[in-house]
């Protein structure tokens, strides 16, 4: 059989489990904040595979939140891609820019080298690490991937499903002399399964592809108006293409990428001033909450576009 690391929380003093738990992932994984609302009796059950360069771990989880920051990638950064097999529960993913959702057997990948969010539900899943530089796709494409759905149920995807839940559920007649081997398929059937989805991207008329990478930006937008550092040229990084060409996409709106946001964080705001139950905020604190700093940027910005101060408006409501 193959070698393997067991860690349950049942065998730790329930005042320690959690502490021990964030130790351990950070360690497995990479170094990492965690959080959960059932800190006081959580309960985890994982199990480590090393398999040459390539580490697997079927785990089962309480739900929990997972944050990697600018700050711990400075500090240690393993360089992996990080695979998520979910077998039961969900998870919710944020990073490049991108969030989702996904459900059992909903396999994604995310990037230890950036910044990224997780939820989890009760999570039965399976983890793998494969170093980055065993993948031979260049960064640019592989970002593309980052946080997608990978399909568990057809061609590559379905063959390295079943091999994460066989190594899981420990069949298979493998010992510790297969470990490298397993690794080595492990990570070509993760290449493969990469290539294949951006092959299938590809092979996407150009409006199509323009056009849900407009939608991709429309979310992202809707999705960050209250972030005062969301600019058309952090829209355009987080979507890995030029601010030109960002602008090119948006030559037939009727009004430009900037005007588009500030009107949106303003339709927000005026809908916040006309709620009463919001009455008692401060409206310099509505303003900060829909990306305005600057309480007199906002209010000119409001009056400019309305015909009357914030306060006027709410008072009028």
């Amino acid at each position: 059989m193959l070698g393997a690391t067991v860690f349950r929380t049942g065998d730790v003093d329930p005042v320690d489990r959690f502490d021990c738990w964030r130790d351990l992932m950070s360690k497995t994984l990479c170094p990492m904040d965690m959080d959960s609302e059932h800190v006081a009796a959580f309960q985890a059950e994982t199990k480590l595979l090393e398999l040459g360069a390539v580490s697997v771990w079927p785990t089962v989880v309480e739900p929990m939140s997972w944050r990697r920051t600018p700050r711990l990638i400075r500090h240690s950064d393993p360089e992996y891609y990080h695979l998520t097999f979910p077998i039961t529960g969900s998870v919710g993913i944020t990073q490049a820019g991108r969030e989702a959702v996904h459900g059992p057997r909903e396999m994604y990948v995310v990037d230890t080298s950036q910044p990224f969010h997780c939820v989890t539900s009760a999570l039965h899943a399976v983890g793998l690490e494969v170093p980055k530089r065993l993948v031979p796709l260049r960064k640019a494409k592989a970002d593309l991937l980052l946080t997608r759905r990978l399909p568990a149920d057809e061609g590559y995807g379905s063959l390295l499903a079943q091999l994460l839940e066989q190594l899981a559920m420990n069949k298979g007649p493998y010992g510790p002399a297969d470990a490298p081997r397993l690794g080595a398929i492990i990570v070509d059937l993760l290449s493969s399964l990469l290539a294949h989805v951006l092959d299938r991207d590809a092979s996407l008329s150009q409006e199509t592809r323009q056009c849900t990478l407009m939608l991709r930006i429309r979310a992202f937008i809707e999705a960050n108006l209250a972030d005062p550092g969301l600019t058309p040229r952090t829209v355009a990084e987080a979507h890995h293409i030029s601010l030109s060409y960002l602008h090119r996409l948006f030559e037939q709106e009727e009004e430009t990428l900037a005007a588009g946001i500030r009107r949106r964080r303003l339709e927000r705001a005026r809908r916040d001033l006309a709620d009463p139950a919001q009455n008692d905020t401060p409206i310099y604190a509505l303003a900060m909450r829909w990306g305005f700093p600057c309480g007199g940027e906002f209010s000119r910005a409001f009056r400019r576009t309305y015909g009357v101060s914030p306060r006027e408006f709410r008072q009028r409501c």
